[in-house]
């Protein structure tokens, strides 16, 4: 349950995009044509789930206040945390390295209509995100990390996707010339997000129930002990 709660949540309620507005150029630039879409949210989903693990593994064992002591017991003191920044976009570099080569090997026509995009993978915030998010949030195991990540990949792939759809409708729709282009795509891209708001409560709304209950316990409780301090001062006085 611990899995599929932080894969829903990456998803829908911390979506990248909708959530933290991150990734914003490359969603709002290459957003024009679902294919082109499809091709850099896969693209970006695969980044995501190679790097955060990787960088989890390198705060765990390299980075972190004491993290090389599984060198020895001199090496416990040591404090590479400064070097998290130029690690972390080290890993995700290659990794977008990686995909470059293999995008325009296997799909050459989806490597052209990316242009300059896709090696921009590398410095997109919403990659750096993740592996942020992961550190900040002291996310404990590797299998937590990749499900993390895999979950925030795809939530950038549907939040692009969808905005993709949406714009290949509105081009044919009779849209006022002063809110055509970025205007009305952000007016709808904050429309997704208070969509997507709505889902905060799908694993929260019962742990605010069971919080309602026990806080109606602990007041009945608190008025029947009232009740009984009152029924014996009475019968003190008596």
């Amino acid at each position: 349950m611990e899995h599929l709660e932080l894969f829903l949540k990456s998803i829908f309620i911390d979506n990248m995009v909708f959530s933290v507005f991150l990734g914003m150029c490359s969603y709002l630039a290459v957003s024009k044509k679902v294919s082109t879409a499809v091709g850099l949210g896969a693209a970006v989903i695969f980044v995501l789930l190679v790097t955060v693990p990787l960088n989890w593994l390198l705060d765990q064992y390299i980075l972190q206040p004491g993290a090389l002591s599984w060198l020895g017991e001199e090496y416990a003191s040591y404090d590479l945390s400064f070097l998290s920044f130029i690690m972390f976009i080290a890993t995700i570099a290659t990794m977008v390295q990686l995909v470059e080569i293999i995008v325009e090997k296997f799909a050459p026509a989806l490597y052209n209509s990316l242009g300059i995009f896709l090696p921009l993978i590398a410095v997109n915030c919403a990659i750096l995100g993740g592996s942020l998010f992961m550190q900040s949030r002291e996310i404990p195991t590797l299998s937590l990390a990749t499900v993390y990540g895999l979950g925030s990949g795809i939530g950038w792939f549907l939040a692009i996707l969808a905005i993709a759809a949406i714009r290949e409708k509105i081009r044919y729709s009779n849209v006022p010339p002063a809110l055509r282009g970025l205007g009305i795509t952000f007016i709808i891209t904050g429309l997704m997000a208070i969509g997507f708001m709505s889902f905060g409560g799908m694993l929260t709304g019962g742990d605010e129930e069971k919080k309602d209950k026990n806080e109606t316990a602990n007041i009945e409780l608190e008025k029947g002990n009232e009740n009984d301090v009152a029924d014996n001062t009475i019968k003190v006085i008596e």
